[in-house]
């Protein structure tokens, strides 16, 4: 049984992006090799940490790639600026998951980033007061008998989380679900697949980078062939040999294709197939639509919440216009409100000035800190409205965890699907994404070149000890 457990329950791998400086130093503006036909060995389409990672691979093995980019930055869903508040902020993922293991925060390590572990644990408002210990064991308890209801299930059936969860978890029931479902998956529970929740892996040790995690895969980006504010508007995979990949500039011929497109953004036509996709693959596509994950960041100067740097806080709920706060993100003044799943998509769609005042009101709620007044400047991210992302992480709907396994399946050995969508136990996660990135770049070497090279292993992340703490 994959376990959620106390940080697990808060961290949403969430929506994603890269450096913007990051724009001047790649390709835009110059031509393709060859244009406007020119060959290579690997045509990957977006430059996310999937597109990144499968570059990396593919030039490691001695064989050239081209990675087109829509958008005007490298890094997806991993996005730092710099420009907003003056100090490195995340606008999509920020967290390391399971850092020992996780191939970005190794890479991170050895070029240099200052990573560090997130604080243990997590604390919970009850109205304007933090819970007692004997409050934080009930609910703890409540998420322990929710998570194994899932589990349960999932070995029989894929149905919504909804339908698993137990029936008497009276007072906690809203909290539960805002943690397992719009918290952690971007979605309510009853939009979640039950054998996908169960078996996601554990992710509740992470670690963050000062620098931010979208520079960290701008700087991995920094030696890749990326063609920015390029979106490819075809492929046609049914020519006599390996594939054509069209964009306004011109087509280019390729041994193989790595798609790493987010799973909503396949879905509007904007990137066609000929011959069209299999009925399996479309099918797959809708089944793993992204949620909904966004960000209301408040500059909060003097600490008026008096929170601890990068401390997670959430709220007894007792209905769904709830939320999550991250405080004094790496030290700084910079606090964000996250929300999520039903609620956070349709408070997205009111725009920027309904988010932060819903953010401002949520915490002047819990903490009387009369924070209208005192609040500095204020950002709201709206991940549903980027055109080239369209959402948050994927997450499985009931009865569509077969679809992440589905996408690893390459099409005539020329289609390959990568990004978080097509990891099974690491969906919604940078790291997820990367190792499937690395994982199709190897299946595709393997017909156009057997017996790719291994890459160097760096150094490995070693975590600090955690303190214990008062809960």
């Amino acid at each position: 049984m994959s376990k959620l457990t106390r940080r697990s329950f808060l961290a949403a791998a969430g929506a994603i992006a890269a450096n913007p400086a990051l724009a001047a130093t790649q390709q835009k503006g110059k031509a393709l090799p060859g244009e406007p036909r020119s060959g290579v060995d690997v045509v990957i389409i977006g430059a996310g940490a999937a597109g990144i990672a499968a570059a990396r691979r593919v030039i490691f093995a001695g064989r050239k790639c081209v990675v087109l980019e829509a958008a005007g930055t490298v890094g997806g869903r991993c996005l730092t600026d710099t420009a907003l508040f003056g100090v490195p902020y995340d606008r999509g993922a920020r967290a390391f998951h399971t850092p020992e293991a996780n191939p970005v925060a190794r890479l991170a390590l050895q070029s240099g980033f200052d990573i560090y572990p997130a604080p243990p644990g997590q604390r919970m408002r009850i109205a304007r007061r933090y819970a007692r210990e004997s409050e934080m064991e009930d609910m703890l308890s409540s998420m322990v008998r929710a998570n194994t209801a899932i589990a349960d299930v999932a070995r029989k059936a894929d149905i919504a989380c909804a339908q698993a969860l137990p029936k008497d978890l009276g007072e906690w029931r809203a909290t539960v679900e805002f943690l397992l479902g719009p918290n952690l998956c971007g979605k309510d529970v009853s939009d979640l697949s039950t054998a996908d929740v169960a078996r996601a892996a554990d992710r509740d040790v992470q670690a963050f980078c000062r620098q931010g995690l979208g520079a960290v895969i701008a700087k991995l980006a920094a030696d890749v062939p990326v063609r920015l504010s390029t979106p490819a508007t075809r492929i046609n995979w049914g020519v006599r040999a390996g594939v054509e990949v069209e964009t306004e500039r011109g087509t280019i011929d390729a041994r193989a294709v790595i798609v790493t497109s987010s799973t909503n953004v396949l879905t509007t036509g904007k990137l066609r197939f000929t011959p069209d996709l299999p009925k399996r693959q479309l099918d797959a596509i809708e089944r793993l639509r992204l949620g909904s994950y966004d960000h209301i960041t408040l500059e909060l100067t003097g600490n008026p919440l008096g929170l601890r740097s990068d401390e997670v806080v959430f709220e007894k709920s007792s209905n769904v216009r709830t939320a999550a706060l991250l405080a004094n993100i790496a030290g700084s003044t910079l606090c964000t409100v996250n929300v999520g799943g039903r609620f956070g998509r349709e408070l997205s769609a009111k725009g920027s000035k309904d988010m932060i005042a819903f953010a401002i009101d949520w915490l002047d709620n819990l903490y009387g800190a009369g924070l209208k007044r005192t609040a500095g400047r204020a950002y709201a991210t709206n991940w549903n409205q980027e055109p080239w992302v369209l959402g948050a992480m994927s997450a499985a709907a009931p009865g569509g965890q077969f679809a992440r396994r589905t996408l690893m399946e390459p099409m005539n050995n020329r289609v390959y699907f990568a990004g978080e969508a097509v990891h099974e136990r690491l969906w919604g996660t940078v790291g997820g994404a990367w190792e499937s990135g690395d994982r199709a770049a190897v299946a595709a070497l393997r017909v156009i070149a057997p017996s790719p090279p291994e890459p160097k292993q760096p150094k490995q992340f070693k975590q600090k000890p955690k303190q214990p703490r008062a809960g």
